[in-house]
């Protein structure tokens, strides 16, 4: 059985779905792929059906409506764990994480419990517009300085888990709900005494769908790290 399992959530993504399955086919043909679709209105499901018939080492969930990112990230950490991977990686499924930074995850969890894609970290490239790319980096230093977590990057969902070595923690530990998901999880991997390991990527603008970030979400992002700073100790 495949030991790598590449994981990415999707909501309206008929426009990428085909060629993320191709090009992480392309750069790691011995992963196998698990897409969770959110009944996506554009159809995404449709083509993920049609793409199983190519592709034997697709498997996909759709749901019955969105019930969230957070969700389905830890559906798929549980499926990782009950199907006996070794290696789980997660990734955008709009093409603004590149694929072919994927061998360099799994090598690197060869000997490390986690690690994170990061646009901040040296050598790290961001393609955002400037006042989202703005919005984001003061966010993520907002984020380190109140937390004190040895990091430049906690926002993103490229990442990789190392399922044997992560023997204490589960995604399910995490309670924030939307993109406060994945800041919380570092916080619980540190908690933990895990090593956050940055991998320098470059992250590109989509060029095709729209960002399902909705502009409220640093305010929800705040709330939920002056909680997790304050009330979860």
């Amino acid at each position: 059985m495949t030991k790598n399992l590449i994981f990415s959530a999707t909501y309206n993504e008929k426009d990428n779905i085909e060629e993320l399955i191709e090009k992480i086919n392309k750069y790691s043909s011995n992963s196998d792929i698990f897409i969770i679709d959110d009944n996506s209105p554009d159809g995404t499901g449709n083509i993920l059906n049609e793409l199983k018939k190519k592709n034997s080492n697709l498997d996909f969930l759709i749901r019955k409506g969105k019930l969230g990112l957070d969700t389905a990230h830890k559906y798929a950490y549980d499926y990782a764990i009950k199907n006996g991977y070794e290696k789980l990686i997660t990734i955008d499924a709009d093409l603004s994480h590149d694929p072919k930074e994927i061998p360099t995850f799994i090598n690197l969890l060869d000997k490390h419990e986690f690690v994170i894609g990061s646009r901040y970290a040296k050598g790290g490239k961001c393609e955002m517009p400037l006042l989202r790319l703005f919005l984001s980096i003061i966010g993520n230093k907002i984020i380190k300085f109140i937390l004190k977590i040895s990091c430049s990057e906690f926002t993103t969902s490229y990442r990789g888990f190392n399922l044997l070595k992560l023997n204490n923690f589960h995604l399910k530990e995490v309670k924030s709900k939307g993109y406060s998901f994945f800041m919380e999880s570092i916080y619980h991997l540190n908690k933990n005494n895990y090593k956050i390991l940055e991998v320098p990527i470059f992250f590109k603008n989509r060029s095709a769908g729209k960002s399902k970030i909705p502009k409220i979400e640093i305010f929800r992002t705040l709330k939920n790290l002056l909680l997790l700073q304050f009330f979860n100790k």
